[in-house]
């Protein structure tokens, strides 16, 4: 299990962070306002370049997501990883799904 954070950082770009299960476990305890939703998508997807819609947490809990950033890395979540998304400005990410099979995932928002 791997917890990533995306941000924007004072070059309006999004980034990466790894960010420690300690850390994640007291972040997930405030959860924010607004609805807990389910998505499900087909195996193969691509969202092109976009930015979080609020501060959220997204457990994957089938198939496999890559996301991308302006820079061109990439990193590939799992089922049981999750994405903390905080890029609420800037460029955004691209958001892909991978593999053969249809992607789950859990997006919890957090508080601000």
């Amino acid at each position: 299990m791997k917890v990533v954070r995306i941000y924007t950082g004072d070059d309006q770009q999004t980034h990466f962070q790894d960010v420690a299960l300690d850390a994640f476990a007291t972040l997930s305890a405030k959860v924010g306002s607004g609805p807990v939703r389910l998505n499900q998508g087909p195996a193969t997807s691509t969202m092109d370049f976009h930015n979080a819609p609020r501060r959220q947490y997204v457990v994957m809990m089938a198939g496999q997501m890559e996301v991308e950033i302006g820079d061109g890395s990439k990193c590939v979540f799992n089922a049981g990883d999750v994405l903390v998304a905080e890029d609420l400005t800037g460029k955004g990410h691209i958001t892909r799904g991978i593999g053969e099979q249809p992607r789950v995932s859990l997006a919890v928002p957090l508080a601000d």
